[in-house]
């Protein structure tokens, strides 16, 4: 192989390489903790995510929302928080 195929097979993988990469946006992340349980909590869940999508985030889509349900169970809040830490949730 000669050395200038070589350069021009480098270069153009070069700059072929990010163009994939920047026609996906990053999906944002955001972390939901609760010390109650999903039960009665479905029309404020509906309205945030009009919210969202009402300043351009759209859920499954360029935003993932994880939830953590306590359901009551005050004890779990610690461990759930440590896993949204973890997930290193955006907000």
């Amino acid at each position: 192989m000669r050395r200038r195929d070589f350069i021009k097979g480098v270069v153009g993988s070069a700059i072929a390489w990010p163009i994939p990469a920047l026609a996906q946006s990053p999906v944002a992340v955001v972390g939901f903790l609760n010390s109650a349980s999903p039960d009665g909590f479905g029309e404020r869940i509906i309205a945030f995510k009009h919210g969202l999508q009402q300043t351009g985030y759209i859920a499954d889509q360029n935003v993932k929302i994880e939830y953590r349900w306590a359901e009551g169970h005050f004890d779990r809040l610690p461990l759930m928080a440590d896993e949204l830490v973890k997930r290193r949730v955006d907000v």
